[in-house]
């Protein structure tokens, strides 16, 4: 299937925004607009990405999907997946989050970096990597498909900016080497009891890891990372489904905690 002013790619991009703005989940599009591959996938998604920019929103970071080895397993994957986040999907910690603009939430403890110089060029090494990423922080995202109950196939997600929902930013940045991140300890509770547990090598073996996939992925499409923005790199144990009334709150380790209330 070309990915060039392709009728069906289009329509599922369509499909997708207008789920989105009226809130109303539809059927797969893999199966309802026979969207297949990845790069067909990737296509629909950075349509509404631009449409998402010409109606004034702002990239200001990335997230990476499927990190975990038992959801790509799931899906049928080997490689983890990306979305975009924009400028007003940002909450910050104690903040209420509006469930008004989603459609069927979750919740996953996550740790956040915040890029400290561009990344652009060639895919970069490890070490050019680290040295351009300036702080973690703990993080909740907020996850949340277009798709009738989460009936996603790698398709479906990947076309749906990678079920990108809100995401809540700790307010404590801690600098790279002030923290093992592979060995961190991950609770979350919702409405004070546990909900979900995990570690640092849930993500990918290590979240700088899932980021690096990330680094490496957009300067092969020509895109870079730049100075300032965000990546979350991706969930540390099981998503929890939230509802109005909710207070979430999230424990990472030594980058401390991170909580939100679904209002």
């Amino acid at each position: 299937m070309s990915t060039h002013n392709n009728p069906a790619i289009t329509a599922a991009a369509s499909a997708l925004l207008q789920a989105r703005v009226t809130r109303t989940p539809i059927a797969p599009i893999s199966t309802s607009h026979g969207i297949a591959g990845l790069d067909v996938a990737y296509a629909v998604a950075e349509l509404n990405t631009q449409a998402q920019l010409a109606a004034g929103r702002r990239i200001v970071g990335m997230k990476v999907g499927l990190t975990s080895k038992a959801v790509q397993q799931q899906l049928g994957v080997d490689q983890p997946d990306f979305g975009v986040l924009f400028d007003d999907m940002e909450v910050l910690s104690g903040q209420d989050v509006p469930m008004a603009r989603l459609l069927q939430p979750k919740v996953e403890a996550e740790v956040a970096f915040v890029v400290g110089r561009d990344l652009t060029g060639p895919a970069p090494s490890y070490a050019e990597f680290l040295a351009a990423v300036a702080y973690a922080l703990p993080a909740i995202e907020i996850v949340d498909s277009a798709i009738a109950d989460w009936k996603i196939t790698l398709v479906d997600t990947v076309a749906d900016n990678a079920s990108c929902g809100l995401y809540v930013l700790g307010d404590q940045p801690l600098s790279m080497g002030q923290v093992s991140l592979g060995e961190l300890g991950m609770t979350m509770t919702k409405n004070g009891q546990t909900v979900s547990v995990g570690t640092g090598a849930a993500c990918l073996g290590h979240p700088l890891r899932a980021a690096y996939w990330l680094a490496c992925t957009m300067a092969e499409r020509g895109q870079g990372l730049k100075v300032g923005q965000v990546i979350l790199s991706g969930a540390l144990g099981p998503m929890v489904p939230v509802v109005a009334g909710d207070v979430v709150r999230a424990q990472i380790g030594a980058l401390g905690s991170v909580s939100c209330r679904m209002v």
